[in-house]
């Protein structure tokens, strides 16, 4: 009996959607080749060593929710789920230090933050009457996007000034890294509604080891299963034909059976061919906007807070994750890449050498601003000085401390732009050539730019090869979270 040969996809890009289709891909018998223009794995959800700090930093806080049951899934089938680490409390801080907590209690959803709710201190009778007033329309029925932005909608629903600005404005900036007034109503009232729909859905993981770390097990799957990955080598274009994909990387040409197009739609826009088949695509992508996310990291030589993170009200900073002890001990070179980009392993050692992430007795923060336009053309020195008077507005004993070293990231083309109206010019995953696929957390996914969005799209990708080639298992996307107790009544499906 002849053995039918195997069939190949080549993967352009190595962030999180490249990886999950490619571990899904993998999974389904296909041989994967992943290329990444980096020396590393993750894309915009990453780690390197700086060099200005010699500190293994990420270029970006990311946390997920239990609600991204994609994204929770992936963790799962690459290893790392245990190396998440899930709260159900969230610290909202004024200038000053006093904090509020929102909590999950025994009333059932989605009332099951009520209670905190109702005793923030940083919200009057008026706002908290207000936001629950509004909370009612964007938690119970689904929003659609009709070209009126959620500024918008929070005017026409009575909400006060302190209410968007104490409120709404710290969810849904740091959730969509976009101001209120260019962000789609459906778009803020997913993001509402899912993080309602039950009293498990809101509790936030985060990464206990650097992003790279955790995504480099993905590409150990990816291997392990017969695929190789190539570093610092990105498809620079690509040619359809009947039967095959021609990618191109520098100065050589590879046919494969398919071809998955996982990169942001800027760097898309670039590898696409001057063909009449690329003019719908590119009509597509020119709807499309950046969004900045800066991440301002600190070394302080003593604990300056004892909060693992904290949501920071009224000032520019709006996120501090608490890295030293989030993170408490990082792994040294336990992962390896050959920068070459032919191979990728994982170091011998049983045991990887160990380093605390924090001068001894001291504090690793990192400080998230979304959206961060205003940021865009300071200098390093000037947003360090900022952040470091509104940290010792939120955190006293700040003010005692000493700044040991620092680095600043802006990570410019983080996200893209939900703005009204742009859902309709969010691509699927098929395109007009039968073999190529797309990818990405910006395509259709039904979810805004996040994570789990990310890998939605890369499963969505596999789902369509699958499909393709009437592999018998063509679905790799997980159910939804189930809704619980009074949300049940509100959901019309999983």
């Amino acid at each position: 009996m002849t053995i039918p040969p195997q069939p190949t996809v080549a993967v352009a890009g190595g962030g999180l959607a490249g990886l999950a289709a490619a571990c899904a891909l993998s999974d389904a018998g296909f041989r994967v080749t992943l290329y990444e223009k980096r020396p590393f794995l993750g894309g915009r959800a990453s780690s390197y060593e700086h060099p200005g700090t010699g500190e293994v930093v990420d270029n970006c806080q990311h946390v997920l929710f239990r609600v991204c049951t994609n994204l929770v899934e992936f963790y799962q089938r690459i290893g790392v789920a245990n190396q998440i680490r899930w709260f159900d409390q969230m610290n909202f801080i004024e200038p000053g230090g006093r904090i509020s907590v929102m909590k999950s209690s025994l009333l059932p959803a989605p009332l099951h933050t009520a209670p905190s709710f109702f005793q923030f201190s940083f919200l009057s009778a008026a706002d908290k009457v207000a936001i629950a007033r509004a909370l009612v329309p964007i938690t119970l029925t689904e929003q659609r996007d009709t070209g009126e932005s959620f500024q918008q909608w929070l005017d026409r629903h009575g909400q006060t000034p302190t209410a968007v600005n104490r409120f709404w404005k710290p969810i849904l900036i740091s959730a969509l890294s976009e101001e209120l007034d260019r962000i789609s109503v459906s778009a803020a009232a997913q993001v509402v509604r899912e993080s309602m729909k039950s009293s498990e859905a809101r509790h936030m993981g985060v990464p206990m080891i650097p992003l790279t770390d955790l995504y480099n097990a993905a590409g150990e799957y990816v291997c392990a299963r017969g695929g190789v990955l190539h570093f610092r080598r990105p498809i620079e274009s690509f040619a359809a034909e009947s039967g095959s994909v021609r990618v191109r990387v520098a100065d050589a040409e590879e046919p494969f059976d398919y071809l998955v197009v996982a990169l942001p739609f800027d760097a898309l826009a670039r590898a696409l061919p001057d063909a009449p088949e690329s003019a719908t695509l590119r009509e597509k992508i020119s709807h499309f906007e950046n969004s900045p996310i800066t991440g301002i990291h600190l070394w302080f030589d003593r604990q300056v807070s004892d909060l693992d993170h904290a949501v920071l009200l009224d000032r520019t900073v709006q996120w501090m994750f608490h890295k030293s002890r989030l993170q408490p001990m990082r792994t040294q070179s336990t992962t390896s890449g050959n920068r070459e980009g032919h191979e990728f392993t994982r170091a011998a050692s049983a045991s990887p050498s160990l380093e605390p992430s924090a001068p001894e007795g001291g504090s690793y923060i990192e400080l998230v601003v979304s959206s961060s336009k205003t940021l865009i053309d300071k200098t390093r020195t000037e947003i360090v000085e900022l952040a470091l008077n509104e940290v010792r507005e939120f955190f006293p004993p700040a003010r005692q401390a000493n700044l040991v070293k620092s680095t600043v990231i802006k990570e410019v083309n983080a996200t893209y732009s939900p703005r009204p109206g742009i859902d309709a010019h969010r691509p699927g995953s098929t395109t007009a050539w039968p073999r190529v696929f797309l990818a990405g957390d910006w395509t259709a996914t039904g979810w805004p730019a996040t994570m789990e969005s990310a890998v939605r799209s890369g499963y969505m990708a596999a789902e369509a090869i699958a499909q393709r080639t009437g592999i018998a298992r063509a679905r790799y996307l997980s159910h939804n979270l189930a809704p619980s107790g009074l949300m049940r009544l509100f959901y019309r499906g999983g």
